[in-house]
């Protein structure tokens, strides 16, 4: 419950006994920092169904409730905006109602399911930077979903088949002599990208001597006898060669672990998992099945298509002329697959880059074309590319960041920086390493969360390792100096554990903190309802900056007065709490000193 709620009802009572109108809805805002109030209606929207002067009306509706709603203190009105004072006793009541419940802001689950798919590499090189961007949104809006009531299954598909994984095993044939993760050192992962890079080497070295020979440039890369040969390679696998199954298996296996090492790392998680190679040849019956209701449509040349052009788009092709699949009949049998293995999904999120926008809103639309109702609560969690300020990645060349990598330098970036602050007295050398880590990852996430999925991010690793503005540092350090007020409390045996009921007015900056308390539950459903991570990481910044000024304004284990130092030292206590909770569904940690 917010206040909000408390006065919409008796708002529209004010419209319908003042103007016998019936009000639908009410529009608020918080009030302005340089005016009196904390929390404005405004009257402009009511003009469309009130004829009068906004500020009359304003003034009219003001006065009912300052006479008939007990929380309602004082108004005032700045053209047409009707700001209201709210009594103390309803912030501390509110206060009171929330200071010790666990999990404040978190809904009771439903039994409405959704799956949010995140990740889904390809198994022929390490994850990097946009795979970073892709988990982190993935894993977050995962638990952001979980916290506003609905029951969640995290899950990737792993593209383990297809040309680029046989270009990898074709390059460890030629050159590999047997390596692997253990005779090398190197995590699987790595030891696979390798041998990708190495093939296209190879591959581009025989289409510059086929052009040098005079071959025509796009006949040259279509018959280097690299890509031929990989070529052949896939169609052994196809046919269940065992010789290449078994490299495959061996080959893939490695990444696998290499993979899992990463993701520990990155702390996220997964329920299910999906292979393509088990995955590939789903949808060809739905497809038949579409074709006989009249969904697709059959090409002389036997391919199957589907019309969208009355919907604004173009026809999209679902079946080959040779009958083989292509991805949009895989990704239709995969969705409903996935229903058929948890029937009480209502919903899935599928977190993939912008470029394929196209590509999600026909398979949607094919969805509910072939008659599926959860077909309507799709969603695709489409976000821009990550960019360094050294420039665009790419694999094939060997130029990607490294996900590996990166998380490492960013714990050797939160090293030096505090290190050079001097901050860490008193810690051992295992502690120092563990909060290294803690700031560096933490730095990381919320540099790339904080920003709305669908905006191209420019990467600063100096930048995001700062103790000052909108980062995770800054967070951090300001949840281990709650932490800090709170081991002091104790050791002074000050004794806050009871509810608040003094009649002393509340200090500005006390009513402010517990109005941005409040909102917590309201943005976790905010993020969810928009999939967005970045509503949570700005709204714990700009709780953040409140209890800062808070701290600097006010005295709290110096006040003389007990029941207010009492409620300082729980106002310090929850918003540590709440940036606790915010930072866990962001996938960030906090460190109990700093």
């Amino acid at each position: 419950m917010n206040i909000q709620d408390v006065l919409e009802p008796k708002v529209k009572e004010a419209v319908s006994s003042l103007f016998s109108i019936e009000l639908p809805n009410v529009e608020f805002q918080p009030t302005r920092k340089d005016f009196e109030g904390d929390v404005t209606v405004v009257v402009f929207p009511m003009l469309r169904l009130i004829k009068g002067n906004p500020v009359q009306i304003g003034e009219k509706i003001g006065a009912f409730l300052e006479e008939h709603v007990d929380a309602v203190a004082g108004f005032n009105v700045v053209k047409g905006f009707l700001n209201i004072s709210i009594h103390d006793s309803v912030y501390r009541d509110f206060f009171n109602g929330i200071r010790t419940t666990a999990d404040y802001g978190y809904q009771p689950g439903s039994k409405d399911a959704v799956m949010v798919e995140y990740s889904s590499p390809n198994t022929n090189k390490p994850l990097h930077l946009g795979h970073i961007r892709n988990n982190l949104l993935g894993y977050s809006v995962a638990e952001i979903l979980k916290a506003s009531g609905k029951k969640v299954y995290k899950t990737q598909i792993i593209n383990d088949r297809g040309i680029h994984i046989c270009k990898s095993m074709l390059a460890w044939q030629r050159f590999g002599e047997g390596e692997t993760p253990e005779s090398t050192g190197l995590k699987g992962d790595k030891l696979v990208g390798n041998y990708y890079v190495k093939f296209n080497e190879q591959y581009m070295g025989e289409v510059n001597d086929l052009i040098a020979s005079g071959v025509e440039k796009k006949k040259a890369e279509k018959e280097a006898p690299s890509l031929i040969e990989a070529q052949q390679m896939l169609q052994k696998w196809e046919a269940g060669d065992s010789e290449i199954v078994g490299l495959w298996k061996k080959m893939n296996g490695w990444v696998y672990k290499g993979f899992d090492e990463t993701y520990g790392n990155l702390g996220v998680d997964f329920d299910q998992l999906y292979y393509e190679s088990d995955t590939y040849l789903l949808g060809k019956d739905v497809v038949a099945d579409g074709l006989e209701k009249g969904v697709f449509f059959k090409k002389e040349d036997g391919s199957v298509w589907i019309d969208l052009t009355d919907e604004g788009l173009d026809e999209k092709i679902v079946l080959r002329s040779d009958g083989t699949a292509v991805y949009m009949t895989q990704d239709i049998g995969t969705a409903i697959q996935r229903v058929k293995d948890y029937p009480d999904i209502n919903g899935m999120v599928y977190t993939v880059g912008n470029e394929q926008d196209y590509h999600f809103k026909v398979l949607f639309l094919i969805l509910k074309k072939l008659g599926f109702s959860w077909a309507k609560q799709l969603h695709h969690l489409s976000y821009g590319m990550v960019d360094l300020p050294s420039g665009k990645m790419k694999s094939r060349e060997g130029t990607v960041v490294d996900a590996d990598d990166l998380m490492s330098d960013m714990t050797q970036t939160a090293k030096d920086i505090s290190e050079e602050l001097g901050k860490l007295e008193g810690y051992s050398e295992e502690e120092k390493t563990e909060l290294y880590k803690t700031i560096g990852l933490g730095a990381l996430k919320y540099y790339i969360l904080k920003v709305d999925p669908k905006k191209r991010i420019l990467f600063n690793p100096e930048e995001s390792v700062d103790f000052q503005g909108n980062t995770g540092p800054f967070i951090q350090y300001t949840y281990a100096r709650i932490q800090s007020i709170l081991r002091k409390a104790s050791d002074l045996g000050i004794d806050s554990s009871t509810d608040i009921h003094t009649s002393a007015k509340l200090h500005t900056k006390e009513r402010e903190l517990v109005k941005q308390i409040l909102l917590f539950p309201e943005t976790i459903q905010l993020a969810a309802q928009n999939y967005s991570p970045a509503l949570i990481a700005n709204y714990i910044y700009d709780l953040v900056k409140e209890f800062n000024s808070f701290y600097q304004q006010v005295s709290i284990l110096g006040e003389a007065d007990e029941e207010k130092k009492a409620l300082r030292i729980q106002l310090s206590k929850k918003v540590g709490e709440v940036i606790q909770t915010g930072f866990r569904l962001l996938g960030i940690q906090v460190p109990e000193r700093m």
